[in-house]
């Protein structure tokens, strides 16, 4: 991705968010030609020269100290996400030359502990949100729709974006699809922000902008954001509604690889729903096997 021309689009998104009203500045009475902060303005607010601004948003600036980002960040009244994705989007750690692309695997561990979480939905993504591996029950809930052995084969494996965006019945798992769809291009351009250099990470969002619209129109908003854990709720084809917990735990060392487990509240009929979910899909294995 062009780190500079990321920066100047987010900067531009922002500024245009902001009404002069909002930081204490009396429009002029003339007609102004842009709604938003002007780059001037924002300058003068920030204590920034214009000259200097005028760079960093056209990507020419070769460096920005913390706190003329922080100073900008402040005026234009980014949260801690968008902050941080302004310094990655400035002063990039690496040269903008895309990576060789890298098939990335869940450890034996991760797979043994999966496995161990017999009665959590669990799975490993990549930071990419390629999903490297799922226990019996995370197929269940999430993809029963696609072979349970499906994140075996790198070239093929689901991406839980590109299944939201593309793939309809994963996207009918989300009551509120949209509120699903706004996290996950937020968090998609905070990744994004952070490896600039990732082949992989460019064509996945090379393909979303054109074969979905709903993706192209959120990702040019420049919307930023993560979500560690928080609760989603499930419209499950086998078992109903579902209000279930999720932690996502970075695993160390696994350049950005996570674990994400779903639970349920104790006595819910959602945990009530989960059990029927492990009961109905151990009954398959079983059947299965048995006719093996």
């Amino acid at each position: 991705m062009e780190t500079a021309s990321e920066l100047g689009d987010f900067l531009k998104s922002r500024r245009a968010a902001l009404r002069p009203e909002d930081v204490g500045i009396t429009p002029h009475p003339t007609r102004r030609r842009v709604s938003g902060l002007r780059r001037e303005e924002l300058a003068m607010l920030a204590g920034v020269s214009i000259t200097h601004y005028t760079r960093l948003e056209q990507g020419r600036a070769l460096s920005a100290s913390d706190s003329v980002l922080d100073a900008i960040a402040r005026t234009l009244r980014l949260t801690d996400d968008e902050t941080a994705h302004l310094k990655d989007l400035a002063r990039p750690t690496t040269a903008n030359r895309p990576a060789a692309p890298r098939a990335e695997q869940a450890s034996r561990s991760a797979r043994q502990l999966l496995a161990a979480m017999s009665e959590v939905p669990a799975l490993v993504l990549d930071r990419r949100n390629d999903i490297l591996a799922w226990n019996r029950l995370g197929h269940a809930l999430l993809a029963a729709h696609l072979p349970a052995d499906s994140p075996e084969t790198p070239a093929t494996r689901p991406n839980v974006t590109r299944m939201l965006f593309l793939d309809e019945r994963y996207r009918a798992l989300y009551t509120d699809w949209h509120d699903e769809a706004q996290l996950a291009v937020a968090s998609l351009r905070l990744i994004a922000g952070r490896h600039p250099d990732d082949r992989r990470l460019t064509e996945l969002v090379g393909q979303l902008t054109v074969q979905c619209n709903e993706f192209a129109s959120r990702w040019a908003r420049h919307p930023v954001r993560t979500c560690t854990s928080g609760v989603k709720q499930l419209r499950h084809p086998l078992v109903g509604t579902m209000d279930l917990y999720f932690e996502n735990l970075v695993i160390p060392g696994s350049s950005g690889q996570r674990l994400i487990a779903y639970t349920a509240e104790p006595g819910s009929p959602s945990e009530a729903a989960l059990r029927l979910l492990g009961s109905a899909t151990a009954s398959e294995v079983g059947s299965t096997s048995a006719a093996v």
